[in-house]
């Protein structure tokens, strides 16, 4: 059970690693290994089963709401697992506020009746997707972008407790949401600088430390304002 938090500025290179991770870019240089074996040499359709990944750009297809969470055949789709999921991922009032429910078409590209969802409804339908999927490998590359700290840090917590044992990754530039992780590769100009726990790399006062207290600071002044108001 394994949680790695990928921290780091804007542009520090934490989604990139995650592409070539993920086998969505190859490396033009070097080799990544899973269990000891290349991982340019396992079967891709195999490799990408074994992840569950959430972007910050998430698409919606025009076909049910079940089956944008399952991404498979109505046939094969099992209707009330993906309610579970979308509930569970914090849907379940907008799905109270649709009549057909997971039934529901999605986009207007087919039926005039479509509906298509705002961003943080989308993100939430791309939660329930990786809960779907039932991966062992979990991966969230920083989709709570649009929320304020404090909304993305009880998302985190909250998604963590729902994956229960499977591996995850989480990738963030706000390093509240990051300190229940095991282990923390922190990224700075297209490379890791340090990799440890939160309380070793604060002991460290590194790159790190320095990151996560002038965040601290910012935290802090944000809630005595929020507290004068």
């Amino acid at each position: 059970e394994e949680r790695l938090a990928v921290v780091g500025l804007n542009g520090a290179g934490k989604t990139t690693f995650i592409k070539l991770l993920l086998r969505l870019y190859e490396p033009t240089e070097g080799k990544i290994y899973l269990n000891g074996v290349d991982i340019a040499t396992y079967n891709k359709a195999s490799y990408y089963s074994i992840f569950a990944p959430v972007f910050q750009e998430i698409n919606l297809f025009a076909f049910p709401l079940a089956e944008n969470v399952s991404m498979k055949t109505t046939e094969e789709t099992k209707k009330e697992l993906a309610e579970q999921y979308l509930k569970d991922s914090g849907f379940e009032a907008k799905l109270k506020e649709l009549p057909k429910g997971v039934e529901t078409e999605v986009l207007k590209n087919i039926y005039e009746d479509g509906v298509d969802f705002s961003g943080g409804e989308k993100q939430k339908i791309a939660l329930a997707r990786a809960l779907y999927k039932n991966a062992p490998v979990v991966v969230l590359d920083e989709p709570t972008a649009a929320l304020d700290a404090i909304a993305e840090n009880k998302l985190y917590n909250d998604f963590d407790k729902m994956i229960g044992s499977k591996t995850s990754i989480y990738i963030s530039h706000r390093l509240s949401s990051t300190q229940f992780c095991n282990n923390i590769a922190m990224f700075k100009d297209g490379e890791m600088i340090e990799y440890g726990t939160h309380s070793s790399l604060m002991k460290k006062k590194g790159e790190y430390s320095k990151m996560f207290q002038v965040q601290a600071q910012y935290y802090l002044e944000e809630k005595e304002r929020l507290l004068k108001k």
